[in-house]
């Protein structure tokens, strides 16, 4: 396998910023955002001025002008320590930016990106509905075209980022006809937050993610400009597939750091506590536990970190990031599912940190595409039809 990226001087001293940064600010208040569920708003405020909130965006359009493998970095070293934190920076960067990044007019990029990469807004992206998970073809939420108006109509679940005094702006699959072999048309098309029918349901009660902003919309006649397009009318399914490539990229860095945060807490759980006289760290069944724990890491960081290099070198890479996507978030089931082994009782109790890793670890295999749909598309890409 050709190896396409390098982690030199400037990478590392990155990770050892971020990782200063989710030590400093986020360690300490992790137990107070997982049992409250408040959206840590001081954290993220201080990540918009560290610019981790625009990383892979332009300086001109108010980004830190880095690279996709310094996105997968960061949110690693913050899943690392919290994902709450980690999955806020993903969802606002890989779906609620991005789609203005890469196929926005310059005047929507002068806008809604600058202020997004700056930090001073969050960005969200409507795309599941109650009908349209996995089959996100069968997009229900319709847009018709009324004197120079959009009108929006139909409902998104499971949306990150829209409903905190940050939010901004979400961007939408609507259906905005039909094509002349029958099937959707499918557009994106995006809302401030505050427009008249654009209701927000109050925050989801999570099996993880406590602190992060998760919640259904709803849109009953909402009216916004037709130049609220994004793209060209119909390409709305390719986009929304684009940014899923990079989003899985990203997703699949967020199960390295979960998955790094719980085998560090095994180490040193295992170092501490002694059975039969012992620490259990000398025991060989744990020690094989967490060998097999630091293997496959170290195998999802790399396949992560390759898929990243390949976006950045602009190579296709849908397989690699399903591949990455796949891999890294059942690796983080496995690894987390060990780290509460390890622990025995203690790991199943709420004030030890891998019972937090591990409910945070089972929405990987589910959110920006199941691993399902990850092996359908890794299928398709090897041309099995």
């Amino acid at each position: 396998m050709e190896l396409l990226y390098e982690l030199d001087d400037e990478k590392n001293l990155f990770r050892k910023t971020v990782r200063d940064f989710a030590e400093q600010e986020i360690r300490p208040q992790v137990e107070q955002m997982w049992d409250t569920g408040e959206f840590p708003y001081d954290i993220v405020r201080k990540m918009g001025d560290l610019g981790i909130l625009g990383i892979p965006f332009p300086e001109e359009y108010g980004g830190a002008g880095g690279d996709y493998l310094a996105y997968a970095i960061a949110v690693e070293e913050l899943a690392r320590v919290d994902g709450s934190c980690a999955i806020t920076v993903e969802a606002h960067i890989s779906l609620g930016a991005s789609p203005f990044h890469y196929f926005g007019s310059e005047e929507q990029k002068r806008e809604w990106l600058v202020p997004l990469a700056q930090g001073k807004i969050l960005g969200s992206f409507g795309l599941t509905e109650p009908e349209a998970g996995s089959d996100a073809g069968n997009t229900q939420t319709k847009a018709d075209l009324v004197n120079g108006e959009w009108v929006i109509n139909g409902t998104k679940c499971f949306i990150t980022n829209p409903g905190t005094e940050m939010s901004g702006v979400v961007t939408l699959t609507v259906v905005t006809g039909v094509r002349p072999n029958g099937k959707k048309e499918i557009s994106n098309i995006y809302v401030p937050k505050g427009t008249p029918g654009y209701n927000i349901a109050p925050k989801y009660k999570k099996m993880g993610w406590h602190a992060s902003d998760t919640r259904e919309l709803s849109f009953d006649d909402c009216r916004v400009p037709e130049s609220n397009l994004i793209g060209k009318r119909g390409e709305g399914f390719r986009q929304f597939l684009d940014c899923l490539d990079g989003g899985r990229i990203a997703i699949a860095a967020l199960a390295v750091g979960t998955a790094q945060g719980a085998f560090e807490e095994s180490v040193n759980y295992a170092k501490e506590r002694k059975q039969f006289g012992t620490p259990i760290a000398s025991f060989q069944a744990i020690q094989f536990k967490l060998a097999d724990m630091a293997t496959d890491i170290e195998i999802a960081r790399n396949i992560t970190y390759r898929a990243a290099a390949m976006r950045d070198g602009g190579v296709p890479h849908t397989k690699e990031a399903a591949m990455a996507k796949l891999f890294s978030s059942e690796m983080c089931m496995r690894t987390t599912t060990q780290a509460v082994q390890v622990h025995g009782g203690y790991g199943y109790m709420d004030e030890y940190a891998v019972s937090r890793f591990f409910r945070d670890a089972k929405i990987l295999e589910i959110g920006e595409g199941t691993s399902e749909v990850q092996r359908m598309v890794i299928a398709r890409e090897i041309g099995l039809r």
